[in-house]
């Protein structure tokens, strides 16, 4: 039996040291017989590694804000991260370096600037003036919390609110703190004897900026003459204050409270409110007060000059409206909707076509930031639509289980899925254009098509034009929809082996020439799909079930007891002997009460009506085996050309003829060695739990904790979400017992033997072992003769050995060029042939691109084989060793893919301690070696993968897709394909005064706060209250520039051209090193946290 080495895999986890170091790595093995040195073109300064954009909704959202001229949205969330949308395609991502949450974002209006609160109680200014914004100033605030900022339109002095109930004014130029303050006992002075709380809120007067509304938690509300400082009015009340809200007249202001009221005042009247509304409340009758209700968290009032106000709230629905979805309401004259949403409201912003307070706002969309998902409404639409979003904001409709990514796909690919897929677009969304608008595209530089997918935990898959650093969702394909739903939890048919997502998607396998697609999902299930552009009804869905069988006959346990052999089909023996306990058999499908021969899932037999897109060809189900469940798939292939699909587990192997509809072969790993078994195995027991080979990866869902195994008896109450699926057996090996699994499949047409003359279609065979095992196929004519004749599969006796699970494996012409598997060219299947094209499609071969088909018998190719520890080169048919790379000794291969770049090829790795490397091919000398990314959870194990043109990505949270590139010219070229933000435009004129109101004095009144705020007027704030910390952005392109030796020294460069006086001032520099390093012990301080009680199968 294997041994299992736990230190192993922690250290694989968390190893950091460089793996590929060119003393030790380079091991190349001198064959006798060498071959002449093929030309390798790429070298390592071809290679560089940066993040190019990141798409998807923004994680744990907590922030908003919208600039109405330049008509750019913001979104700050938990962990800081800032995104910023302009017009669809042009899109932002920026990181506070500290990661603590975003509390508050406030746009300088048109200035191309955006001040960021956050809850370790700093401000940022940055500077979105460039294609990556970065900061400008930072201020650190040291005795006091933040809790509210306020930045009056066209002013440089931003209100910052804190936790004491204190006013602090900052000049946002140059980022410094006025001696002018606000205290709380000024402001409030004998309305209370109890501190008032927190700032929750801070406005000027619409139409005097000398009068300043402040909001305190406790339910006073002062307004502050700043003039002569001091209160002109209080107004309190007995329940507290969440938000406050001007009409634009200034003469009244609105309030939102924790009984789910609202409180209008007039500024003049501060005995009393003017009115009192409870929304949802019951009116009860003899005039008592209404039932309380839960807190309305946030109130705009908005004023329209040809009707009644806009009053939008969040909350206040009442108690008893258990399980209702959150609610924004929107009261407007007489009527008031209720708009439900599917998630929790985090905030919303009222979209006015002016800027000015103090005109009639004129209300026409409400951005609303929920938990999962960014909605529109437009207000100017009876029954108020929603907007359709153009942004890519939908890759966790389902929770992600596994991604691919291609690049560089045929040209017709991306329409043909667009054109199905505008077919499954939803009605009803407004007419209007979507309204956030701002900024340029940026130049596109590449021209290749892109395709990702996404399968989802709900068994859809999801196509995505990923072109030139944009994002859009193409086509929709629902997996599940073959399978009879089980219509609640006691109907559920009780051969489940996972307990949620029974559909989820585990490894997709395509053939963009082909547009074949074949899916292996978490049930043991496997469906074949074709493309098609014709609507058909299915009658009879074809399905095929296969019994994977892992045979025992001796069998000794790990602690050397002998163990009860696993019965037989038609031995009448109780499993229960064997079957631990957690997991009883519940269903009896034959007499002896053990489920055999059934599949995990019910395929449909009523007709399928199966629209243009993808339609089923053939549903394949593993089924139980005398009271064993069917293991989880760990690798699937598919072959146009041969019209084959292989999938394997830990089991064994089964390959279907999906033309033919058979099962061609069905072998036991050990089955596979025949008499070559290296291992000189016995039999083993069936492993103690049924986990299927991917035990351990943790689920899309943040923090779950994984069960041991995933297979509970129905009477077991505990629920987790965890979905797991991998192709490394270092992360499967954490299953102590863990069997031979198919680690990876590879159709191809080489050389199978050492005695080979000439290469034949033949499928390659990689173990968790390390084994390659090579089965040779004989395929019948094309034509009619494929249908009729059987494929006839046979071992070839070639074994391969490496060391840890393989991965990937490829191969090379004589000159070192790619040889892909051969494929047929997609054809239209629903569409009767004519004569003629019956004639060719019985001439028609598979198209392979292969020069090996012309190759002369002198000629050869070359095998590239990546496993968890090394690649091989080994020349065919010779078998020879001609080079080896041992990849990493303390860690392992997460992901390893052969592609292509700049006209040649190179082998990409992805290791569990964070490196990213590659390798030239075929003689695997190390180009690149960076870290980049430590394995902090199974999400970016499961998701990570490399693609043509130095593409890469990985899912960066359950909501975020990250790309990056390790090629140095798309790394040049990315500042020109990224989009501008700031566009020049032209502030709206201010609203007109009138001649009465000049006269009367009713219009507007200015404040030069320059001359109450500054030095001169307020003095100097207290230096110890907030540290000043000098940003590192404010030159175009800092932050764009190349991470290389030029992209530093230029960088470097600038900023001394840019800052170089400020630099030279000790204060700023030690204040900057001092939060430095607070910053970064409060991170670890985290971290420690965070992963203080968590074992280590967890991370």
């Amino acid at each position: 039996m294997r041994k299992f080495n736990i230190r192993k895999v922690l250290d694989g986890l968390t190893a950091v040291s460089s793996v590929a170091s060119a003393s030790s790595a380079a091991q190349q093995q001198q064959a006798g017989n060498r071959e002449t040195e093929i030309p390798e073109t790429l070298q390592s300064e071809h290679f560089q590694l940066c993040k190019t954009v990141r798409h998807g909704f923004p994680y744990q959202p907590s922030a908003l804000a919208f600039d109405p001229v330049q008509k750019i949205l913001a979104i700050g969330t938990q962990t800081g991260a800032l995104r910023l949308f302009g017009q669809p395609g042009v899109e932002c991502y920026c990181q506070h370096d500290s990661g603590a949450a975003v509390i508050q974002l406030q746009f300088l209006i048109n200035e191309g600037a955006l001040v960021s609160a956050l809850a370790d109680d700093t401000l940022h200014l940055w500077n979105l003036r460039q294609k990556r914004p970065a900061i400008l100033h930072s201020l650190k605030f040291n005795r006091e919390r933040i809790t509210f900022c306020h930045l009056p339109f066209q002013s440089k002095w931003l209100y910052v609110g804190t936790e004491r109930g204190n006013i602090h004014i900052v000049n946002v130029e140059s980022f410094t703190l006025s001696g002018y303050v606000i205290m709380w006992n000024k402001a409030i002075e004998l309305s209370s004897k109890s501190h008032p709380g927190p700032i929750v809120h801070i406005s000027d007067n619409p139409m005097d900026e000398g009068k300043l509304l402040i909001g305190f938690e406790s339910g006073t509300v002062v307004l502050w003459d700043l003039k002569s400082k001091k209160a002109d009015y209080r107004y309190t009340h007995d329940e507290a204050i969440h938000s406050v809200a001007w009409h634009h007249e200034g003469k009244q202001f609105i309030c939102s409270h924790s009984d789910g009221t609202l409180t209008i005042w007039n500024v003049k009247s501060p005995a009393k409110p003017f009115q009192t509304i409870t929304p949802h409340g019951k009116q009860l009758k003899d005039g008592k007060k209404p039932e309380p209700c839960k807190p309305i968290l946030k109130v705009e009032y908005k004023t329209t000059r040809a009707g009644e106000p806009f009053i939008i709230l969040s909350g206040g629905l009442s108690y008893d409206t258990v399980g209702r979805r959150p609610c924004l309401t929107v009261m407007h004259g007489k009527s008031t909707a209720v708009l439900e949403m599917d998630y929790s409201i985090v905030d919303f912003l009222t979209l006015c076509e002016t800027p000015y307070p103090n005109d009639f706002q004129e209300p026409y969309a409400v951005v609303v930031l929920l938990e999962k998902d960014l909605v529109l409404i437009d207000l100017a639409q009876n029954g108020y639509p929603i907007f359709e979003n153009p942004y890519p904001l939908t890759i966790h409709e389902s929770p992600v289980t596994c991604c691919e990514y291609f690049a560089d796909c045929p040209v017709d690919l991306i329409p043909a899925l667009y054109s199905v897929g505008a077919r499954q677009k939803r009605q009803g969304y407004s007419k209007k254009e979507w309204p956030i608008s701002g900024g340029n595209w940026g130049l596109i530089t590449q021209s290749y098509p892109e395709i990702i997918i996404t399968g989802h935990a709900d068994g859809s898959i999801k196509f995505w034009d990923a072109s030139a650093i944009t994002l859009q969702v193409l086509y929709k394909l629902k997996t599940a929809k073959v399978f009879e739903k089980s219509r609640n939890k006691d109907d559920r048919p009780n051969t489940d082996i996972v307990d949620e997502d029974p559909y989820a998607i585990q490894i997709i396998s395509w053939c963009p020439e082909s547009r074949m697609l074949c899916v292996a999902g978490v049930s043991a299930h496997v469906i074949i799909y074709r493309f098609s552009k014709q609507e058909v009804t299915t009658e009879v869905i074809p399905m095929l079930e296969v019994r994977l069988l892992y045979e025992i006959n001796d069998v000794e346990s790990p602690d050397g007891e002998p163990v009860p052999p696993l019965p037989t089909p038609g031995t009448g023996s109780n499993p229960q002997s064997i079957v631990p306990q957690s997991h009883p058999s519940t269903s009896s499908s034959s007499s002896d009460g053990l489920r055999d021969n059934v599949p995990c899932l019910k395929v449909k037999n009523s007709p399928l009506k199966q629209s243009p897109g993808y339609q089923t060809e053939l549903v394949i189900q593993l089924v139980w085996v005398s009271g064993e469940p069917p293991q989880q798939i760990t690798s699937l292939a598919i072959n146009s050309a041969y019209g084959l699909v292989v999938f394997g587990n830990c089991n064994g192997i089964a390959m279907v003829d999906y033309l033919q509809k058979t099962v061609l072969l069905n072998l036991g790993t050990i089955e596979l060695y025949g008499s070559n078994d290296p291992y000189r195995r016995e039999p083993r027991s069936p492993r103690k739990t049924r986990q299927p080979s991917g035990a351990g990866l943790c689920d899309i869902n943040e923090g779950t904790v994984v069960p041991e195994d995933r297979c509970k008896s129905p009477t077991s109450d505990v629920k987790d979400n965890s979905f797991s699926r991998s192709r490394s057996s270092s992360v499967t090996s954490i299953d102590k017992e863990s069997r031979e699994a198919i680690s990876a499949l590879h159709f191809c047409e080489t050389f199978t033997r050492k005695a080979d003359t000439s290469p034949s279609p033949c499928l390659w065979v990689g173990t968790t072992l390390g084994t390659v095992l090579v089965i040779v196929l004989n395929l019948p004519p094309g034509g009619e003769q494929r249908l009729l004749q059987p494929v006839i599969v046979s071992p070839s006796g070639t074994i391969l050995r490496l060391k840890g699970a393989i991965l990937r494996m490829a191969f090379l012409d004589t000159t070192g060029s790619l040889v892909p598997p051969a494929h047929e060219p997609w054809r239209e299947h629903n569409v009767p042939e004519d004569k003629d094209e019956k004639d060719k499609s019985k001439k028609r071969r598979p198209v392979s691109v292969s020069p090996s088909s012309s190759q002369e018998i002198s000629e050869n190719q070359y095998a590239v084989i990546c496993s968890e520890k090394q690649a091989k080169v080994i020349s065919l048919p010779s078998q020879n060793c001609i080079y080896k790379q041992n990849i990493t000794e303390t860690s392992f291969v997460l992901r390893g893919d052969i592609v292509s770049l700049s006209n040649s090829i190179c082998l990409a790795c992805f290791c569990a301690n964070g490196h990213i490397m590659t390798f030239s091919l075929p003689s695997l000398r190390p180009l690149l070696d960076v870290y980049y990314l430590p394995l902090t959870n199974m999400r970016i194990a499961r998701t990570f993968c490399f693609t043509n043109n130095g593409q890469a990505l990985y899912l960066v949270s359950p909501t975020e897709i990250q790309r990056l590139t390790y090629s140095q010219e798309t790394c040049e070229n990315l500042q020109e394909m990224l989009g501008e933000l700031f566009t020049l435009v032209e502030t709206p004129e201010a609203p007109n005064r009138g001649f009465f109101k000049g006269l009367f004095g009713g219009g507007a009144q200015s404040l030069d706060r320059e001359e109450l705020f500054g030095e001169s007027a307020s003095g100097k704030a207290s230096r110890s209250l907030a540290q000043h910390i000098p940003g590192p952005g404010g030159i175009e392109g800092v932050k764009g520039a190349a991470s290389g030796v030029v992209g530093e020294l230029a960088r470097a460069r600038l900023a001394l051209d840019e800052r170089g006086q400020k630099l030279g001032e000790l204060e700023e520099k030690t204040a900057a090193m001092l939060y430095s390093a607070d910053s970064f012990s409060k991170h670890a301080h985290e971290m420690m946290l965070k992963y203080k009680d968590k074992k280590w199968y967890q991370f």
